[in-house]
């Protein structure tokens, strides 16, 4: 697909191919929908999702569906949530226009009313057919951010959520949300030559940033999570409500669609995780999260850290 990442082409290399080619963007685009649905992880269904998108830096960004054996479907990442988060990641301002393997589903159609530009979106399904439609056309009749509150910042407009811990000293994470995982002599495991608790204070503070970034104006409930893998990586996902409430992206979602697009390993290999929401919030993540990652990845360590508004 051209660049290092098979999820993300910069866009003076988008430029380059195309001019090789002798194809336009968006028939470029196309061109990238196949391959794409190729780096899927679809083990319950087999149907294999590619989204592909071009933001308006000229970059382009990619998109798949994700699934977890062992865990209710509503943890699955569709193929157009992860483009959006991949590109919001990257700080992108604006997706201009997505080629998809398949029409949006209505989870899919709902969710993308979240970002800046919906109703400007074109989306090209890369069939036998090659029809390109606005986002309009697939949910004419929208529910979207305006309905519940008006002038709220949108996916990838720059959110910060005024977050913090209230002291400058390591706060205490949640010991009913814990999940510890302990060497067979009862010490912490050493992991890339630092212990989990040194590591703790890396992963609660990119944690924190992630909650400050998350897009959540209906519930005010941000969050972030941040995971890191037994070399040490760290990636990080930020909550992304939807006004219709279940579309939206949940943190650690988020945090395995980075590590999938920029590590691109096995879950096992995550080993640490980190949430990080308001106490007492009215939509709490952590019995969600730690549930998640019991399947996922059973031997990774989970805390959770309680953060107020500033």
């Amino acid at each position: 697909m051209g660049g290092c990442s098979p999820f993300l082409i910069e866009a003076d290399e988008v430029e380059r191919l195309c001019n090789e080619s002798g194809l336009s963007v968006i028939q470029y685009l196309a061109t990238l929908v196949k391959p794409t649905q190729d780096l899927a992880r679809p083990p319950i269904s087999n149907f294999h999702v590619g989204a592909v998108g071009l933001g308006a830096s000229g970059r382009v960004f990619m998109g798949v569906n994700l699934e977890f054996v062992g865990l209710p479907l509503n943890h699955s990442v569709h193929a157009e949530q992860f483009l959006v988060a991949n590109a919001a990641q990257h700080g992108e301002r604006q997706l201009k226009f997505i080629a998809v393997s398949a029409a949006p589903c209505g989870h899919c159609r709902q969710f993308l009313q979240e970002v800046l530009g919906a109703t400007e979106l074109n989306i090209l399904i890369a069939d036998e057919q090659a029809e390109t439609r606005s986002l309009l056309h697939f949910l004419p009749h929208r529910f979207g951010p305006d309905d519940l509150e008006e002038g709220i910042p949108l996916v990838f407009q720059p959110h910060y959520n005024c977050l913090s811990f209230e002291s400058l000293q390591s706060p205490e994470p949640d010991p009913t949300l814990s999940l510890c995982n302990d060497g067979e002599d009862g010490k912490d495991d050493v992991i890339n030559g630092f212990s989990p608790s040194e590591d703790l204070y890396q992963l609660k503070f990119a944690a924190l940033q992630a909650a400050n970034s998350a897009h959540a104006p209906y519930s005010l409930c941000p969050s972030g999570v941040a995971l890191m893998t037994v070399k040490g990586k760290i990636f990080t996902g930020s909550y992304i409500e939807s006004a219709a409430f279940n579309p939206s992206l949940h943190p650690l979602q988020a945090a395995i669609v980075a590590f999938v697009s920029q590590d691109g390993g096995k879950y096992e290999d995550i080993v640490q995780a980190v949430l990080v929401e308001k106490e007492e919030a009215a939509v709490q993540q952590g019995d969600t999260v730690k549930l998640a990652l019991k399947k996922i990845s059973p031997k990774c360590s989970f805390h959770v850290f309680n953060c107020s508004v500033k």
